[in-house]
């Protein structure tokens, strides 16, 4: 059922630094389902949060540990 209001997931991750031309940057940001994304690089957790309206976090996890990163859902 696809979803019309946005949500925001929240991840834990190890990504300890981004930058632009970073493979998982490159996912994120041309993913069609991601509306925006943030890391807080400065949080223990190394928080990732997602702002998408269609999407579960489980594609988020596999698409993060595809690229080399741990994640898991907070």
């Amino acid at each position: 059922m696809k979803q019309t209001n946005p949500q925001i997931l929240v991840f834990k991750t190890d990504i300890t630094e981004l930058c632009s031309n970073c493979e998982i940057a490159k996912k994120l940001n041309t993913h069609p389902l991601i509306n925006e994304w943030s890391i807080d690089t400065e949080d223990k957790d190394n928080v990732l949060r997602i702002i998408t309206t269609n999407i579960v976090p489980q594609q988020i996890i596999q698409l993060v540990t595809e690229s080399g990163h741990y994640c898991s859902e907070l």
